[in-house]
């Protein structure tokens, strides 16, 4: 049920949260396929990191003994799918579902990173 108050609330940004066994790792990678940046951290040591890029911010949070889930955790649209699948395959991810037209008007892959962590990537066709 939507109250008064709740129908009128403006959202602002929301980011997905990976778990990750290696923070570092993840960060370079992140930054090397997709080029995101990061623009905060906390922790001595690191524990936990915001990267960024254009509209896009993707939360990564350091946890011993991960296991990531068997779904999709972010979903990232971007300009080029070629191009951003042939970035995961150089870096040697697992392509869990392959680059392909979907009748929904994207043209999309999902990868696993090296936690397991799934990514659903998009473009607008």
């Amino acid at each position: 049920m939507t109250t008064d108050t709740s129908s009128q609330l403006r959202l602002g940004r929301i980011a997905a949260t990976l778990g990750v066994s290696d923070i570092e790792r993840s960060r370079t990678l992140y930054r090397e396929i997709f080029c995101l940046e990061k623009v905060f951290e906390n922790g001595s040591p690191v524990g936990f990191l915001i990267l960024k890029k254009d509209d896009a911010e993707l939360h990564l949070t350091l946890q011993k003994g991960y296991r990531a889930p068997p779904f999709n955790q972010a979903h990232i649209i971007v300009s080029d799918a070629d191009a951003a699948c042939r970035a995961c395959e150089h870096h040697g991810l697992r392509i869990v579902k392959r680059l392909q037209n979907k009748d929904y008007g994207l043209r999309a892959f999902v990868f696993a990173d090296p936690d397991g962590n799934r990514i659903d990537v998009a473009e607008e066709i």
